[in-house]
């Protein structure tokens, strides 16, 4: 029986100083059944040419401008021919073994799963974990890695249904995406994952942890960990997360849960804790304010747009409320103060 061919995707943009170890990472793999696409955008330092003489066998797509993160992946999910769709950040490394574990624990899924998510840990430290199994979701639409920045003692090493996958290192089933459709372009980066996720489960897919599908991150290594661009967008899109795949009950209240981290938010700063104390270390307090007063102004205009893909995406619902209400508490962040203080 022939091995499934699989497609890795990789988005690029002026990440040179990543490439060749990412790369390298890959045609390293025991598993030989795969193909790369490196969707590019618009980089300025060379990494595309590199790319071109030193992997000549790499599909390469380029783009003059920055199309975003969201955009470029479909662009690469559209040119892919492999059963399975593998998303892979370029400033990760994959172990030898990853594509090879994360083939065959597909090969024994059964047909409801549609995703499965990887064992990432930092490239800083590989004894800390930037996610086991996916992420983790709040009622604020934001989510987390699944046991970030924890310890790794092999706590999550078990294959089991977890939420969703991080697009940082994923494999989706090309027959899955084909049903609940690509990443939402509208949010061009950050939490797309989470609303394509999202998307999925709601049309009756499941996610598998594979742990034993290794790959390091060097975590924000392309974008940033703490830039206006990046709490621009997250502020912005995980309001349309929750517009677009909340029951009608959790929106009723994501106002109040919303203001209620913002108050935790105003902790951490003045604290200098969290996400918003290391944002406040390099820029300032203004500054933040008025990127919180843009996002929630374009993320409210874009509601009606949203409200729109909602009805499309409930009409392919296969699961009830009670069961989506079950996912906060089963894979939910239950603390808000956990959302803000833990990066």
């Amino acid at each position: 029986m022939s091995s499934p061919l699989v497609s890795i995707v990789i988005i690029n943009w002026n990440g040179l100083k990543f490439l060749e170890k990412c790369l390298k990472s890959l045609f390293h793999q025991t598993y030989h059944d795969f193909e790369i696409i490196l969707v590019d955008n618009g980089s300025t330092d060379g990494s595309v040419q590199f790319v071109k003489d030193k992997y000549p066998q790499v599909i390469i797509l380029e783009n003059k401008n920055n199309a975003g993160f969201a955009a470029a992946n479909n662009q690469g999910i559209r040119a892919a021919g492999g059963k399975y769709i593998v998303l892979l950040n370029n400033d990760t490394e994959a172990d030898k073994d990853w594509l090879k574990n994360l083939v065959s624990a597909a090969g024994d899924s059964d047909t409801h799963i549609g995703m499965w998510a990887c064992k990432i840990l930092s490239l800083h430290d590989i004894s800390v974990i930037d996610s086991v199994g996916g992420l983790l979701i709040s009622k604020c639409g934001i989510a987390k890695g699944r046991g970030r920045n924890e310890k790794d003692v092999k706590q999550y090493d078990r294959e089991e249904e977890v939420f969703i996958p991080s697009a940082c290192a994923a494999m989706y089933r090309k027959e899955a995406l084909d049903q609940v459709g690509l990443f939402d372009e509208e949010f061009f980066a950050y939490c797309e994952d989470t609303d394509l996720g999202m998307r999925a489960r709601l049309a009756g897919w499941k996610t598998l942890a594979v742990p034993d599908a290794v790959v390091y991150h060097h975590y924000s290594g392309t974008t940033g960990k703490y830039t206006p661009m990046k709490a621009y967008l997250v502020e912005r899109n995980h309001l349309w997360v929750a517009v677009k795949n909340f029951p009608i009950s959790m929106l009723m209240v994501f106002p109040i849960i919303t203001l209620w981290r913002y108050i935790f938010h105003i902790y951490a700063i003045a604290t200098k804790r969290g996400a918003g104390g290391r944002y406040t270390d390099r820029f300032s307090k203004t500054s933040l304010f008025v990127i919180l007063l843009k996002a929630y102004k374009d993320a409210i205009k874009g509601i009606p747009k949203m409200l729109k893909k909602r009805h499309s995406i409930m009409g392919k619902r296969m699961v009830s409320h009670r069961e989506i209400k079950n996912w906060f508490k089963d894979y939910g962040i239950m603390k808000i103060s956990d959302l803000v203080f833990k990066e």
